[in-house]
């Protein structure tokens, strides 16, 4: 089985992943903590900490924010414990064991653990898990009380979620007395699957496991409750199987449904629990999930969710662009299914998705100073519609500092700051170290240290120096993406003969010397980006992506009505760099276009379309809304 790396044997050190980890460091945590702190003037309210400190008995005050606002603070938390692991900083963890010790203090003697309740509800524990997300906030945590284990040693805030758990596991099961309930919000057995690696323990691992397979044993579970409980908090509709993937049992569903977060959080244990048990039923279940995302309901941005109404899934091949959801969570949510179906089974199927959700649909999620945050992350902009008019509500030109249900921005910055275990990972029973992401740097093994020259995404060109631990053989496999049509591929200077290449991974198995060199030349062309045509909203219309980067056109470039403009069939592409801030550094695509406008003013008229040959300049996806607010396109018709 092949594990996700240590994160502490991996330094990222590269042109571009290391200035956004470090604006995360410098930047983002820093401001993030006075947002939970309610520093920041002009900001929505978060009230985060304060709701530990009123819950600890430490000041006087009321609950405030979202039922599930704990899980900002988790999020954070865990985001400073990667951030930690990958550059220790005294003071941030002195702050940061100052809150855990709240925390502590904040948590009932029998282990349960969430400030709404403690504060606001203290009556109703446990009784609505359709809406009220306490399995969902103590899955956040337990996944931050791991991190910050695994990152400085530290075990205060482990302890404190093992009793939460506990609690949990004493609550829920198949057991004389307990709840046979299941979250309304899939989380916590991400958070008890994290507990069980760190701790080894069996119990969470099977509270995990009983979580995943009760889900859809009892479709009407949500509307039992709701009559049994006689009241609600946000109204939910309790028949709405599909919403929370209760209409099946996990094994049994063959579409991904509903709340896309939800659901990805879910497939994503679901992998990770058939990783480690081999359950054949549940990978294939996986598998059948993945294909349908992938290949039906997912954008090129790796973006999913295509509705605001449910903030999920809609039907196969309904890809609209200018009233997509695409909610950054549910772009993160997908790297982590990804992360863990590489667990399973390394395939490129998997890292290619995994890359190309990392290099749009996340990053896109953060403006390139790290203080301003979108939720949503459209195909298409038009000011003056975008965010205003009935149905475009949800889509925002400009990123906003902060919002009332703020997921997001944190779950940005814990996936950016653990990014080594996404680059690499190792499988100690076929001897083999996987490289899956070209990030430079370094990763450490008992087999060896391998260092990492990458220019990556702008430059194709990767250069690994393998410095073994063994004389031994093993392999080194390295992952191939399916768009590199041109490569190559040299070990010591002589170009490889006969490689393995086995479903997107070449496999070098040697017995390793000192400075062997692998150098891996990818061609990074401007590819023309095709959708099937059963999708509407991209009929006639191509998109354009190198490498891993997804391109698109903004106003600031190319002037007002980008609908007028046309991609030629015969375009030819030139890139250039950008010179001015704060896109300084990236690559546009340049080409001659056509812009066809109205002859006259007529909102309808018998006179065709003028052409014009105008100069179109592309910029990458993650980049967009960084330069005032503006007209944005993916998808561009071809003439």
């Amino acid at each position: 089985m092949e594990r996700e790396a240590d994160l502490k044997s991996v330094k990222i050190e590269d042109s571009f992943w290391s200035e956004r980890q470090e604006l995360v460091a410098d930047v983002v945590i820093p401001y993030q903590e006075k947002i939970l702190n309610d520093e920041v003037e002009g900001a929505e309210k978060s009230h985060a900490f304060a709701n530990f400190r009123i819950a600890a008995g430490l000041e006087k005050g009321e609950f405030y924010g979202m039922v599930f606002q704990d899980s900002d603070v988790a999020k954070w938390l865990e985001g400073v414990a990667w951030s930690l692991a990958n550059r220790p900083d005294a003071a941030l963890e002195k702050r940061t064991d100052e809150i855990i010790e709240t925390i502590e203090k904040a948590q009932q003697p029998d282990g349960y653990l969430n400030t709404y309740f403690t504060l606001k509800e203290p009556d109703h524990k446990w009784q609505n898990l359709q809406e009220c997300h306490e399995l969902y906030c103590a899955g956040h945590m337990m996944e931050a009380a791991a991190a910050y284990y695994e990152a400085t040693g530290k075990d205060q805030l482990l302890k404190v979620m093992e009793r939460m758990a506990d609690n949990i596991a004493a609550h829920f099961g198949t057991g004389e007395g307990q709840v046979r309930g299941i979250p309304g919000h899939e989380e916590v057995e991400l958070g008890l699957m994290r507990l069980y690696h760190v701790t080894g323990k069996e119990k969470y691992r099977a509270l995990a496991q009983y979580f995943i397979d009760e889900r859809g044993q009892n479709p009407d579970y949500f509307r039992e409750e709701s009559k049994k409980r006689g009241w609600i908090h946000w109204n939910m509709n309790p028949e709405d199987h599909n919403y929370n993937q209760t209409f099946a049992p996990v094994r049994e569903q063959k579409k991904a449904e509903g709340h896309s977060v939800r659901a990805v959080y879910l497939y994503t244990a679901m992998a990770d629990l058939a990783a480690q048990t081999g359950d054949k039923s549940l990978i294939s279940a996986c598998d059948t999930l993945w294909d349908n995302i992938t290949q039906k309901r997912m954008y090129i941005t790796a973006g999913i969710g295509q509705t605001a109404k449910w903030e999920g899934f809609t039907a196969d091949y309904d890809l609209p662009n200018d009233t997509v959801y695409a909610e950054t969570c549910a772009a993160i949510g997908l790297v982590f299914f990804a992360r863990k179906m590489l667990s399973i089974r390394p395939s490129g199927h998997y890292a290619d998705v995994m890359e190309q959700a990392l290099y749009n649909g996340v990053l896109s999620g953060m403006q390139l100073d790290g203080k301003r945050f979108f939720y949503v992350n459209p195909l298409e902009v038009n000011p003056g519609i975008s965010g205003k008019m009935p149905g475009f509500e949800h889509v925002l030109p400009q990123r906003p500092k902060w919002y009332a249900c703020a997921c997001c921005p944190p779950n940005v910055v814990r996936l950016v700051m653990s990014l080594g275990k996404y680059a690499w990972g190792e499988d100690p029973e076929q001897n083999t170290i996987y490289s899956h992401l070209f990030m430079g740097g370094d990763a450490e093994s008992d087999r060896a240290r391998i260092h990492v020259e990458s220019g990556y995404p702008w430059d194709g060109a990767v250069r690994y120096t393998v410095h073994p631990k063994t004389q031994e053989p093993f392999t080194f496999a390295i992952r191939i993406p399916a768009w590199a049509h041109e490569k190559k591929v040299t070990l010591n200077a002589a170009a490889l003969q006969n490689a393995e290449i086995k479903d997107g991974y070449l496999y070098l198995t040697r017995s390793w010397k000192e400075n062997d060199i692998i150098e891996l030349s990818l061609e990074l062309p401007v590819r023309r980006i095709y959708a099937n045509t059963t999708v509407r909203a991209d009929a006639g219309a191509t998109a354009l992506m190198r490498g891993p980067l997804v391109y698109c056109f903004e106003g600031a470039d190319n002037g007002p009505l980008l609908q007028e403009l046309r991609i030629p069939q015969d375009a030819r592409f030139t890139l250039q760099e950008i010179r001015e801030k704060p896109l300084e550094g990236m690559k546009q695509i340049s080409f001659a276009g056509i812009r066809v406008h109205s002859g006259d003013t007529a909102l309808y008229s018998e006179q065709r379309p003028v052409p014009e040959t105008v100069q179109m300049k592309a910029i990458p996806y993650f980049a967009w809304g960084n330069r005032g607010e503006n007209q944005m396109k993916v998808w561009m018709l071809e003439i």
